[in-house]
């Protein structure tokens, strides 16, 4: 039981209360983050595709077949990705060896002359550059393999927690999602009933912007996965469907996620293309791509009234991810949404209050 000053109010002493439930749990949070990074994982999945099973449910699918479908659906998909990364890292990578000295030759012979004329003497040491690229490039993926497997004595039981979380989130997951509506149930009933409408009400609003906010981030995934696939297809790349895919995907990280998968089509541009019109396509899928996304796809499909501008995500996902690391990101955007209602209600209550009328 919370020791509280009995000078204060019983308001005061309540809200006095929350504060430190609230800081308890955020400290317990803090001191278990590793211990929980599965469970909030699995949490934030669950989140995430419970509407997807209890559409199969209302079709009277089995309930247990219902969330064995979608665990085994993401199951599929995040084997199919990594099946579209492997060849790319075992076919690119000994390209690269060869490449990066020949294009720091080539940046030095552009460079050099014209950073002479304005006074600045540089020159690029291609020798180091081709030695660092041949010791960090040095092998093919198998070795890598090979290298990381003789590695797993020294780091035993780091891979043990690696292998463990990889089998606990879908267990997790399965069983979250098997249980959802008694979990919603339960937490629902840890509210006093003086405040559960209320309550209800907040987290009613808060799950509708969440929703709205990764159901549209999901479709501008998709349809700028399949825009760039098809630009970069049209445009005669041999890695337009990983490349285009993984660009898709990786929007979901703002401005981060553009550039990463920017650096990627250089890199299919360079490896694949002598001249210059690798790059210039380049430019213009990702160009355009761009002005899709900015000016059609999320005012369309996320739109203004969401009210989690990229700027507050990116902020989100450093401030959380410093504090709390890996699982400080799994529950960025559902602490922004909580945030944002928040926000929005405290706004409204102040404008309409006597302090700020007069």
């Amino acid at each position: 039981m919370l020791l509280l000053p009995m000078n204060l109010s019983a308001p005061q002493r309540q809200t006095l209360a929350w504060l430190v439930i609230a800081l308890v749990l955020g400290g317990l949070l803090w001191a278990l983050a590793p211990v929980m990074t599965p469970f909030l994982i699995a949490a934030v999945l669950a989140y995430a595709l419970h509407p997807v099973v209890e559409r199969l449910v209302y079709r009277r699918v089995p309930r247990a077949l219902a969330v064995g479908l979608t665990v085994g659906s993401v199951l599929l998909g995040v084997a199919v990705l990594l099946l579209l990364v492997v060849p790319i890292l075992s076919r690119e990578l000994p390209l690269l060896r060869e490449q990066i000295p020949m294009l720091a030759r080539r940046l030095n012979d552009w460079a050099a002359p014209w950073l002479a004329h304005t006074g600045i003497k540089l020159q690029l040491d291609v020798a180091g550059i081709q030695n660092l690229v041949r010791n960090a490039l040095s092998g093919n993926l198998e070795e890598w393999l090979g290298t990381v497997l003789s590695s797993l004595r020294i780091g035993g039981s780091v891979v043990l927690a690696v292998v463990g979380n990889v089998v606990l989130v879908p267990v997790v997951l399965f069983y979250l999602l098997q249980d959802w509506p008694s979990v919603v149930t339960q937490a629902g009933r840890l509210v006093p009933p003086r405040y559960r409408a209320q309550v209800e009400d907040f987290l009613g609003e808060c799950d509708e912007l969440l929703g709205q906010y990764l159901r549209g981030q999901l479709m501008v995934m998709l349809s700028l996965a399949g825009y760039y696939i098809l630009g970069l297809s049209l445009a005669g790349f041999e890695l337009a469907l990983p490349v285009g895919l993984l660009t898709g995907l990786l929007i979901v990280i703002p401005y981060l996620g553009y550039g990463l998968g920017l650096l990627l089509a250089l890199l299919a541009a360079l490896l694949q293309f002598s001249g210059s019109y690798g790059l210039i396509a380049v430019a213009i899928v990702y160009g355009a791509g761009q002005v899709l996304e900015s000016f059609v796809l999320t005012p369309r499909l996320v739109g203004e009234r969401v009210g989690l501008s990229p700027v507050a995500v990116i902020f989100a996902l450093l401030a959380f991810g410093h504090l709390l690391g890996f699982v400080g990101v799994l529950i960025a955007l559902p602490l922004a949404a909580l945030t944002a209602v928040a926000w929005r209600r405290a706004r409204a209550t102040y404008l309409e209050s006597e302090l700020y009328r007069g």
